[in-house]
């Protein structure tokens, strides 16, 4: 196995025999050669109809991995090649005291990386998940931020000696609060209307508004 791209003009057709656990009888699959083992995966799936997700493939004894330390795993095959392809079996639903299954709630706190992730991504959560074990909310909150984001954290951080150097801790602060307040304000479409009547055009209010000249209003209708 190897890691890194495939060149094309090198690659070729080989056919290989694919086992599957259970009463199927070998079968025949032609496939590129070297490939990605992502790519190899799909194939075996839907020739086979297994699911991808738990599927495993096995070559000379040893389980192929779609990634290592982030980069995609390539295969050599060699005409008469013999894969197992087996389904992960799934794991016994445990439930709570209330009777209630936590296998779905613990799957979906469970963080996985898109396929389509770029190379610097599959890098860093495989150093991140696989080498350091961070939790997989860590997880979520770290690769949910944007890299522009990500720079102005860093940037304010190597700001923020220079700003306690010169006695600016407080108002370093106060800018950076009034700062996020400002970034994150979002921008109105054509016709929508603020909650506060002051940024609206002639101070409209939104319908159902409860203030001093509503209350005055009903008072001399009679409505209250």
């Amino acid at each position: 196995m190897m890691a890194g791209e495939i060149d094309g003009p090198e690659r070729r057709e080989v056919v290989i025999v694919l086992r599957t656990i259970g009463p199927a009888r070998p079968s025949r699959l032609p496939v590129p050669s070297p490939v990605k083992v992502h790519d190899l995966r799909k194939l075996i799936a839907e020739k086979s109809h297994l699911p991808i997700g738990d599927l495993r493939i096995i070559l000379r004894g040893k389980v192929l991995d779609d990634t290592k330390d982030g980069d995609d795993m390539c295969v050599e095959l060699i005409d008469g090649d013999s894969l197992i392809a087996a389904v992960k079996p799934k794991s016994p639903v445990r439930r709570s005291h209330d009777g209630v299954d936590t296998d779905d709630d613990e799957d979906d706190l469970k963080f996985h990386l898109p396929q389509s992730s770029s190379w610097w991504k599959r890098k860093m959560f495989n150093l991140l998940h696989d080498k350091l074990k961070l939790p997989d909310i860590l997880l979520m909150a770290i690769f949910s931020l944007s890299l522009k984001t990500w720079v102005l954290i860093i940037l304010w951080f190597i700001l923020a000696p220079v700003a306690y150097r010169w006695d600016l801790g407080p108002l370093y602060i106060l800018a950076t609060g009034f700062m996020i307040i400002l970034l994150n304000l979002g921008q109105r479409q054509s016709g929508d209307l603020s909650a506060y009547s002051i940024f609206n055009e002639g101070f409209r209010e939104l319908p159902g508004t409860l203030n001093a000249d509503r209350l005055d209003r009903d008072i001399r209708t009679g409505q209250i």
